[in-house]
């Protein structure tokens, strides 16, 4: 399985935006993500989103990007930004057959998700930058010994989508 990782976009501050939906600027970051991840050849089995606004947004313009329904995208308490890497690992054990599967989610969830798939008893500081990206490789779930495919920074992706 390959696990993708993005953190959100930025988000609006909460005085202009009560559920902290992307900002102007975030939106063109993932727009940018998501048109380098389909120039990469990237599809995705499965998009997981956290029920917060700038996640939802975040998936879905990534889906949009690389041509995956967006009513397919599955909206999940299992990548919020304080769920234990833990439970995040069992919600993509649960997902048969799926080969490639993005997570829109939040920090610390991603970090935390990334470093429980990569070391056991110590942690993998994966530095996240809102609308990067990362690729870890699995060969199953639950693991410790997952393969660190490559992340980009968001300036690295939109060059990529340039």
């Amino acid at each position: 399985m390959e696990i993708y990782l993005m953190q959100h976009g930025p988000a609006l501050p909460k005085d202009q935006d009560p559920e902290e939906g992307l900002s102007p600027a975030g939106k063109e970051r993932i727009h940018a993500g998501g048109k380098a991840l389909k120039k990469m050849g990237i599809s995705f089995d499965v998009i997981l989103s956290s029920p917060k606004k700038r996640s939802k947004e975040t998936a879905a313009i990534v889906a949009e990007e690389v041509g995956f329904a967006s009513d397919k995208i599955v909206e999940t308490e299992k990548v919020k930004a304080m769920t234990p890497p833990e439970e995040t690992v069992q919600a993509l054990s649960e997902l048969s057959g799926a080969g490639r599967v993005l997570i829109a989610g939040h920090l610390p969830s991603v970090a935390e998700t990334a470093s429980f798939l990569l070391t056991e008893g110590s942690k993998a500081a994966v530095q996240f930058e809102m609308g990067g990206c990362c690729c870890i490789k699995v060969d199953e779930l639950p693991t410790h010994s997952g393969r660190l495919g490559w992340y980009l920074t968001p300036a690295q992706l939109k060059l990529i989508a340039s």
